[in-house]
């Protein structure tokens, strides 16, 4: 493996410069009232229990605690069909060695129950620690230093449920009066609210009260016996009033074009070609082809196709690649990651040289780098792994018309629909669910049915022209990984990419 070296995060997201932990101790007296208090729990059980975890020689460990509210409400053929409500809370135990991992986790949060897990998970101390947290006295507790991205709203409560009702039959409305083809309306609205508190075995404290909210919208349209569908919807971490009159006007009016256009497409060409693709969403193929191979854990064991290869090129020049966690309000952002580091904004690709990998605890001490603020997990019963954020390529200078213009005969994709990447070998299979066929310089028709296959690696080298218009996604995205989901956010400019191959259905 190649040498090894922290990613760069830029000057504004160091931990130097990060604001005073007030922040951090509000959530923290939030994270206590929740999930300490009504237990009869204190700082110092969590003490105890690791130090009871430490008893036998640890090379780390930590205590997550875990409280979530979800609320959600889905509407078709003019009906509120269903409406769900749930809490779930409890707290992991973990005891790490070496490269060995032990967890246990529970839904009773009671201080016999975080003992019993304590005592279980100290059993992997026998598989030989390093002996990088001993037993002795309780290191002083420090609250770690974190962002200040988003309010801690509980965002099931900034609207009453007639009002969220209505918002989804609004959506309904507006969508059926936007043309006589629309046939069917599906719309749903979720949200959360979700604190979570972290202790490590080095006295160190990390909390964050995290809302999040998504509406999405999908629309069927009809003629002369076709149907197609179009969607559209989003998010991100604060209340309900976001999604204002403006917004739910836009999310209808994509949807409903969408539809429109797939109803006039065409079956999609095959073969190698130029592909040009649209800013935003079209990024989730940045995520699966590129970034998951970016993830520490693939990387120290040599899996990635990007093993090994820090300083060397990966990509065509212009090409800038980031994992950036410290956007306000992003559906993948985050104060705190579920280790209790700081996010940060990770250089990940940098003019086409890979700069490094993103980590959580484990796998940057078994790499010798620091955690990149990545450390993520479903929830209290899974074990955090390194994660994506939100992920990004950013900006050119080329105007995205001159970019499509340039197209002699190619596919311009602006949608994509599911996708799947081999991460040992790069190669991914992506379904465009909105594209164009384009032919010297001008879009033609629609298509359906394109299927862009290809290799991540080596997609990114034939970049050949970037876009001046680089856009996150609306606020949409769940990454699945290992059986775990987590809400994160993908971004790009308008790309051209050269000899990309095209299953299509033609």
């Amino acid at each position: 493996m190649g040498r090894m070296n922290t990613l760069k995060p830029s000057a504004d997201a160091a931990l130097g410069d990060l604001p005073s932990p007030v922040g951090t101790r509000e959530r923290l007296r939030v994270a206590e009232q929740l999930l300490l208090a009504p237990f009869g729990l204190e700082r110092s059980h969590l003490s105890r229990a690791l130090a009871e975890i430490s008893s036998r020689g640890a090379d780390d460990a930590d205590l997550y605690f875990q409280y979530t509210r979800s609320e959600g409400w889905s509407l078709e053929e003019g009906i509120v069909k269903t409406g769900s409500f749930s809490i779930d809370q409890g707290v992991g135990v973990r005891a790490v060695s070496g490269e060995k991992t032990a967890f246990a986790y529970s839904d009773d949060i009671s201080w016999a129950s975080l003992l019993d897990a304590a005592r279980t998970v100290r059993t992997i101390s026998t598989a030989g620690a390093q002996g990088r947290v001993k037993a002795g006295a309780a290191p002083r507790v420090k609250v770690a230093a974190s962002r200040s991205l988003y309010a801690g709203v509980d965002p099931i409560a900034t609207l009453d449920s007639t009002a969220k009702v209505a918002l989804l039959e609004k959506v309904e409305r507006l969508a059926k009066a936007k043309d006589r083809r629309v046939v069917q309306v599906m719309a749903g609205l979720a949200m959360e609210y979700d604190v979570v508190l972290v202790a490590r075995a080095d006295g160190t404290l990390a909390a964050d009260v995290r809302p999040l909210v998504r509406l999405s919208l999908t629309v069927i349209a009809e003629q002369k016996g076709r149907r197609e569908l179009g969607s559209a919807g989003g998010g991100g971490r604060f209340g309900l009033a976001y999604f204002d009159d403006a917004l739910v006007s836009q999310y209808v009016e994509e949807a409903v074009q969408s539809a429109l256009t797939n109803l006039k497409s065409r079956p999609a060409p095959a073969g190698e070609m130029t592909v040009v693709l649209g800013p935003g969403w079209p990024g989730v193929l940045l995520h699966e082809a590129v970034g998951h191979g970016l993830e520490g854990d693939f990387n120290r064991k040599g899996s990635s196709a990007f093993a090994g290869r820090i300083g060397q090129r990966v990509a065509a020049k212009g090409v800038t690649v980031l994992d950036d966690g410290t956007l306000a309000d992003r559906r993948g952002s985050l104060n705190v990651d579920d280790e209790g580091h700081a996010s940060a904004r990770n250089v990940l690709i940098e003019d086409g040289i890979l700069q490094g990998y993103i980590q959580d605890s484990l796998n940057a001490r078994l790499m010798k780098v620091k955690p990149t603020g990545n450390g993520r997990r479903e929830s209290y019963a899974h074990l955090p792994m390194p994660r994506m954020t939100n992920t990004y390529m950013l900006g050119g200078d080329k105007a995205p018309e001159e970019i499509v213009a340039s197209i002699k005969k190619g596919l311009y994709a602006t949608n994509f629909g599911g996708g799947q990447v081999d991460i040992t070998s790069g190669k991914f299979v992506f379904s465009a669910s909105q594209a164009y066929w384009v032919e010297n310089g001008k879009i033609q028709y629609p298509v359906k049915g394109a299927t862009l296959v290809g290799n991540g690696p080596d997609a990114l080298t034939r970049v050949s022209m970037i876009g001046n218009d680089m856009r996150l996604d609306s606020g949409v995205g769940t990454c699945g990984k290992e059986g775990q989901s987590v809400p994160v956010g993908v971004g790009q400019p308008t790309l051209r990419i050269d000899g990309l191959t095209v299953g299509g259905t033609a």
